[in-house]
């Protein structure tokens, strides 16, 4: 089976992300209730290790806290854009780029799953919600769709939990499929 740790967004943020589907040659667009925001993808386990990551994470203690969306980005490599997502809006201390309580929950599931004995993360985290996935995207044509949407924002919303999730990889893209939800406190 195949796990990843995210937070599900709640349906009105799912909505106005949906919106933005539409208007960018060769994008496959996220269907609305896959659009979420990982925290940590963990990759294939084998029978049984789905229970001990779910055991895990329970022990993850963090507070709620508030997120609003804001902005559009891409990733490319060598040029083609292979996805466009939408970022978290973030505050500017010192001239570093953070969200203090996203990063400290972040920060605690990948600690908590390291100790579980799983390989660390070795990306650096970027909080981001992937709307849609591109095949050699043109840098071009998606710079023109974000220039398009340059003001998006969505929320703010609470964050009060977060979730254990299985995808299932299909032809039509992949399904997700909430195994356990972890309360936040407060």
């Amino acid at each position: 089976m195949r796990l990843f740790v995210g937070i599900p967004l709640p349906g009105d943020v799912r909505a106005r992300l949906a919106g933005l589907g539409g208007g960018l040659k060769g994008a496959r667009w996220v269907v609305p209730e896959n659009l979420h925001l990982s925290l940590r993808f963990i990759g294939e386990v084998a029978g049984g290790e789905d229970r001990d990551i779910g055991h895990a994470l329970k022990t993850v203690s963090a507070r709620a806290f508030d997120m609003r969306l804001a902005g559009l980005g891409a990733f490319d490599r060598r040029g083609r854009v292979h996805a466009v997502w939408a970022g978290v809006e973030t505050s500017v201390e010192k001239g570093v780029v953070k969200s203090d309580a996203l990063a400290r929950l972040q920060g605690s599931v990948e600690s908590t799953l390291v100790r579980s004995g799983l390989d660390p993360e070795h990306r650096k985290f970027k909080p981001h919600v992937t709307l849609a996935r591109m095949k050699n995207g043109s840098a071009e044509e998606t710079g023109q769709f974000l220039e398009a949407h340059h003001g998006f924002s969505a929320g703010p919303f609470t964050v009060d939990r977060f979730t254990l999730f299985e995808s299932h990889l299909g032809r039509g893209g992949a399904n997700y499929v909430a195994l356990q939800d972890y309360p936040l406190q407060g």
